[in-house]
């Protein structure tokens, strides 16, 4: 349940948030399936964390409302598709194990609601089944950024260098993949 002290008014309109703190430097907001989510760093303050969703107001706004108009479309996942992604994931696997001299203990596919893939302190690699339906391209960045989570479990420049090191144009295949995903940080 949300708490209701975490809304915004815009256009007359109270839109309810949750607010998630967690081990994170970086104040972000994500909005899926119409629901505002807000993480925010352990000790931030609730006014500075209200000051920051107060200036986003019209962007939550929008995009929630963009959210409701666009057309939900579930793309079927056929068993040849998900075939075709536990090959491409074993190859990059492999790849990127010789490259970057690291393995994962597990590596699985599953639908995941909130993330294209991830890494665990356990060295546990899981990847969205939905990435079945992607460019071979896409995948391999997804992989990459997971395997890179080996050396590093987190999202500094270190971590960020080593991606693009092996996969120069990395941005363009986050851009592609995360356009269907609604996030703005601060």
């Amino acid at each position: 349940m949300i708490d209701m002290k975490y809304q915004i008014q815009y256009k007359e309109e109270t839109i309810p948030y949750e607010l998630i703190r967690s081990r994170i430097k970086n104040m972000y907001i994500y909005i899926k399936e119409g629901k505002v989510i807000v993480k925010a760093p352990i000790k931030l303050k609730d006014k500075i964390i209200q000051d920051f969703v107060n200036k986003k107001a019209k962007w939550i706004y929008d995009k929630i409302k963009e959210e409701k108009e666009k057309p939900k479309k579930e793309e079927k996942i056929e068993l040849q598709d998900i075939q075709r992604l536990e090959e491409i994931i074993k190859n990059k696997i492999e790849k990127y194990a010789k490259l970057l001299q690291e393995t994962p203990n597990k590596v699985r596919i599953k639908d995941i609601k909130y993330a294209w893939g991830s890494c665990s302190s356990n060295r546990n690699i899981t990847i969205n089944q939905k990435l079945a339906k992607k460019d071979e391209k896409i995948i391999e960045y997804v992989v990459l950024h997971e395997m890179c989570h080996l050396k590093y479990m987190n999202h500094s420049k270190d971590f960020w260098s080593l991606v693009e090191k092996h996969l120069p144009e990395y941005k363009k295949y986050r851009k592609m993949l995360n356009k269907n995903y609604q996030r703005d940080t601060c």
